[in-house]
């Protein structure tokens, strides 16, 4: 846009420059032949007055020394001839040139002559002009002069030079202030461009700076300003209430099962007691539903904050905690990855929290010998974790619904979970700039893969030993390089991990 703005400011500019330049330029070039032919009418008029006798008595007299001198004195050319065009006097360097026919005859005819009305830089030819030799009203013949016309071309030359660096000049000028002014107008525009995509990427305390710019953008900007922050306070309303409403509901709920609960020995039905087991179930149910709900609202309201983790060592963390479970319903829970460690940078707990989910769901829908494989490996600029498991799997328009909340497949509507876990997923991995991606395996099952950027610098080193400082793998804050024990913890202190259970396809 601002080289458009540029391009309009310097045409308007040319446009001006070709509109006052070339009357100018022409004036010029007719000022100058005008001065040349006003001095040889003058000469030619002189010699006219001195030609009359000659004319007369058949005898020159001193006009021939008059044209000799001003031949030697000017370089010019003059003649004088008489009624029948025969010549009468001439000076040395006289030759007849193109048009000094017509001005004789203009002349004979008792009119003064001369031409053209004005030289330019590209057309050859001298400046002619003749004036009639008159006595007592008669015409006794004409003085014709030629004037060689290269000093007028060279000084309409040099002016017209002028003008075209004086334009130049000028067009360079417009072209310094064109930019300076399309800046000046552009960069609230370029600024909310920016300030748009910042907000985008999730930092909603990006704002556009109101005071740069004409009058209207400013207003603009400040109108963004504030739609902004309506738009961030009514998003951090509406997860606050989501995150309170699922904390407030505990307390009722506790208390709803603990009654329940104690409904249970005075039943002695059988159906009495089976629906009275279905109802401690859905309280169960509803709690896991309250917890998935108030990790996704503060899985959400994390922005901005990074830290630098082993993705290998939070993998092989994750493995070992899910290795009982995966035991119990006899599916083989196995990690592959390097030695070296693998590390990303991501939001706080955002690796473990999304292993949990995902080998969660693979050992869930992983029918009894299956097997679960995680994988963690360097890959381009970041680091790539993949859960692989032969469950069923999913159909292409299930993994395009996948990440919505609360949904589910329609087969396993009867199996525990709250339908939030790929969703708390994937707020996690876009809020740390990764990428989550879900395919069909083969032969069966299903391969969630998590990709998260590499940190801009090295891991944090031990200054005794000068190697990396192992990291705490759930917080992913550096240990203490002398205990061991996790330093000060960078995780969010509203991050927890994501409940057993609580992720579901």
């Amino acid at each position: 846009m601002r080289r458009r703005l540029v391009i309009s400011y310097l045409l308007l500019m040319v446009l001006v420059l070709i509109a006052l330049e070339t009357p100018l330029a022409i004036t010029l070039a007719t000022r100058e032949t005008d001065r040349v032919r006003a001095d040889r009418l003058a000469d030619a008029t002189r010699f006219a007055s001195l030609a009359g006798p000659a004319l007369r008595g058949g005898t020159p007299g001193p006009l021939d020394n008059e044209l000799r001198s001003y031949d030697a004195l000017y370089g010019i050319g003059a003649a004088v001839v008489d009624r029948d065009r025969r010549t009468v006097a001439a000076s040395e360097s006289w030759q007849p040139a193109p048009g000094s026919h017509e001005a004789l005859d203009t002349a004979l005819s008792g009119q003064q002559a001369s031409g053209p009305e004005s030289v330019w830089p590209w057309v050859d030819g001298p400046i002619v002009v003749a004036v009639p030799i008159n006595d007592g009203g008669e015409v006794l013949g004409a003085v014709v002069i030629t004037t060689p016309a290269d000093a007028v071309r060279r000084a309409v030359t040099v002016w017209w030079l002028a003008l075209a660096g004086t334009g130049l000049l000028a067009v360079l000028a417009c072209v310094l202030t064109a930019f300076g002014l399309a800046g000046w107008v552009l960069r609230p525009v370029t600024e909310l461009d920016a300030v748009t995509h910042e907000i985008a990427e999730g930092d909603r305390g990006a704002r556009v700076q109101h005071r740069l710019g004409p009058p209207e953008l400013r207003r603009l900007a400040a109108s963004f300003n504030h739609m902004a922050d309506v738009v961030s306070d009514v998003m951090d309303r509406q997860r606050a209430f989501v995150a309170h409403a699922s904390h407030q509901l505990r307390n009722p709920l506790t208390a709803l099962r603990l009654r329940v609960e104690e409904l249970g020995p005075s039943l002695t039905d059988a159906d009495g007691r089976a629906e009275h087991q279905l109802a401690l179930e859905e309280t169960d149910r509803l709690a896991l539903v309250l917890d998935a709900l108030l990790t996704l609202a503060r899985a959400e309201r994390r922005e901005n904050q990074r830290v630098t983790v082993d993705a290998a060592a939070v993998a092989a963390s994750r493995v070992a905690a899910w290795d009982p479970l995966a035991r119990h319903r006899r599916i083989a829970l196995r990690l592959v990855a390097e030695d070296a460690p693998a590390y990303a940078r991501t939001v706080p707990t955002a690796i473990d929290q999304a292993l949990d989910a995902l080998i969660d769901n693979a050992v869930k829908f992983s029918d009894a010998g299956g097997e679960v494989t995680v994988t963690v490996r360097h890959d381009g600029d970041g680091t790539a974790l993949e859960v692989r498991d032969t469950g069923p799997g999913m159909t292409a328009s299930q993994l395009g619904q996948a990440t919505e909340r609360f949904w589910r497949a329609p087969e396993v509507q009867n199996v525990d979970g709250a339908g939030l876990g790929l969703t708390i997923v994937a707020v996690l991995v876009d809020a740390s700039d990764g990428r989550l991606t879900m395919r069909g395996g083969e032969p069966r099952g299903l391969v969630a893969g998590l990709w998260f950027p590499a940190p801009d610098a090295p891991a944090p080193t031990d200054p005794a030993r000068g190697d990396a400082a192992p990291a705490d793998p759930v917080s992913g804050a550096p240990a203490d390089p002398v205990s061991g024990a996790p330093a000060a913890p960078a995780r969010d202190d509203a991050a927890e991990s994501l409940p057993a259970g609580a992720a579901e396809r």
